[in-house]
């Protein structure tokens, strides 16, 4: 079974304006982990009204769960005893007139003079989930066969409709957000893992990006571990959620590894379309039509059932059928965390809004 760990990052608010407030050093002080794993599992993030968080190599998902609820926790105590409260969205509902300090971190206090406005107002929070990959090029053979599916994760995971204190209309707009950095958006096709490492060399050698970190594609090899890195998902409001999320992904990480050591071809899927089909998802989440892995355009429920469908196999392998189906059928009676965020909108405004995104 592949081993897999989640990363959070949360957004640090004031209860009563709902705008976002530069204590994470507080925080991340006052945080009391009992078990302690490792001096890892709380971060800082780029603005320093922002915390991540890292789970420990899982074996399974009620492992994964176990160390998730125990970080939200510890952080939320921790934000409540500092004065603010750990926010679960993929973007700030608002923000106020000054800018958040950036993280006193050589390499993010570069950023904001290479691109000052992009990283003020990147008040954007995802998850990420990790899984273990036998080497480098199966990792990209992986990256190949991942792809197509990203912008169904997309829309199953937005949470983040609410911008400057207006809904956007988008489902993610955390997605919109990322999308003006240079890499960014879905991977694009490469043909084994010396293609990978040139491409990359190359946006280093042209100075598109100033480091490996800057790699914004939704899904990556990661460079500190054996992992494929998927990284297009918005924070969930609740750690089941991003639980199920990481079920999803070993799955499709699995299955991948599977056809390509069975040699079936990879799913052919054109760039343009990738990416149009990224944005649909990003506006529109579940409601309505997505469109699916071949650039077919299905009602949203039928194409996320076809996902569950693709990685059945691997679900069943690993022992997460069951929890995963029944957690994405919650997903589609209930709705995304956008759809949740625009009820509570509607119900009593940003008040509700802030009480909904700041339960641990």
């Amino acid at each position: 079974m592949l081993t897999l760990g989640i990363e959070e990052e949360y957004l640090l608010l004031d209860p009563a304006t709902a705008l976002p407030v530069p204590l994470a050093d507080e925080v991340r002080a006052a945080v009391d982990l009992e078990p302690v794993v490792n001096e890892r599992e709380i971060q800082a993030e780029l603005l320093q009204a922002q915390v991540e968080v890292a789970t420990p190599v899982c074996s399974d998902l009620a492992e994964a769960s176990r160390h998730l609820l125990r970080l939200r926790h510890a952080v939320s105590s921790a934000a409540k005893r500092s004065g603010c409260r750990i926010a679960a969205c993929g973007t700030a509902p608002c923000s106020g007139p000054e800018p958040i300090p950036v993280t006193g971190n050589p390499r993010y206090l570069a950023m904001r003079i290479r691109a000052a406005q992009l990283v003020d107002e990147q008040f954007v929070h995802g998850m990420h989930v990790h899984v273990a990959i036998p080497d480098r090029e199966m990792g990209v053979a992986v990256l190949n066969r991942v792809r197509p599916w990203l912008p169904v994760l997309v829309a199953m995971a937005g949470n983040s409709p609410l911008w400057n204190g207006i809904d956007t209309g988008f489902s993610s707009w955390r997605t919109v957000v990322y999308s003006r950095w240079p890499v960014s958006g879905p991977p694009p096709y490469f043909d084994g893992l010396a293609d990978y490492e040139a491409r990359i060399q190359a946006l280093l050698t042209a100075g598109a990006i100033e480091d490996r970190g800057q790699l914004y594609w939704q899904a990556r090899l990661s460079d500190r571990y054996p992992t494929i890195e998927v990284r297009c998902l918005d924070v969930q409001l609740r750690a089941d959620d991003a639980v199920m999320f990481a079920g999803i992904v070993r799955g499709l990480v699995a299955t991948a590894i599977r056809d390509e050591k069975a040699g079936r071809p990879p799913t052919p899927c054109l760039p343009e379309l990738l990416a149009a089909a990224n944005w649909h998802a990003a506006r529109h989440g579940l409601d309505g039509v997505l469109v699916d892995p071949a650039g077919r355009r299905h009602g949203a429920d039928e194409v996320v059932r076809s996902l569950l469908a693709h990685i059945g196999r691997s679900l069943e392998e690993s022992g997460d059928t069951r929890q995963v189906s029944s957690l994405v059928n919650r997903l589609l009676r209930r709705g995304t965390g956008a759809d949740r965020q625009r009820r509570a909108l509607a119900t009593d405004g940003l008040k509700a809004v802030t009480e909904l995104i700041s339960e641990p």
